[in-house]
């Protein structure tokens, strides 16, 4: 039983793991494997953002919005964020409810720069900006990359 409780206290004292988010700063090859002699999966466009699922001297494992794990040179990687619209469309309103006004929509794909880095101070909402610089608030329900 005092192991157990050592091993209880020994766990709860671990930091919480967060999902580590990046975006792609370049167009760049997916390979199945850490090197550029691995197999060639698909190109993504820059701006694209990824999850890293585990980091390896110069090499990233990432998985993208569709759950796809491959692997791109890390230098590749952007600390900067954005997102992926995932439904058809989603509104961007000017406040972090459903209640404010539309500022625009955003189409199924369409990136959205994540401005500030996190969501918003209201759960469940995400601060975006898209490219022509208009910026509003969306449900983080609708995008991918948070």
């Amino acid at each position: 039983m005092r192991s157990l409780l050592a091993l209880l206290f020994a766990v709860a004292a671990l930091p919480a793991l967060a999902l580590d988010y990046r975006s792609v700063s370049d167009d760049a090859i997916l390979y199945d494997a850490p090197s550029v002699k691995g197999v060639k999966h698909f190109i993504v466009a820059r701006g694209t953002p990824v999850e890293v699922v585990l980091t390896q001297e110069y090499w990233t494992k990432v998985r993208d919005s569709n759950g796809n794990m491959a692997w791109i040179e890390a230098r590749l990687l952007s600390p900067a964020r954005t997102l992926i619209v995932r439904v058809d469309k989603a509104e961007v309103r000017a406040e972090a409810s459903d209640k404010s006004a539309v500022v625009f929509s955003a189409e199924k794909n369409v990136l959205l720069e994540l401005p500030d880095g996190s969501r918003s101070a209201t759960p469940g909402w995400a601060k975006v900006k898209h490219r022509d610089g208009q910026s509003g608030f969306v449900k983080a329900s609708q995008v991918w990359g948070l």
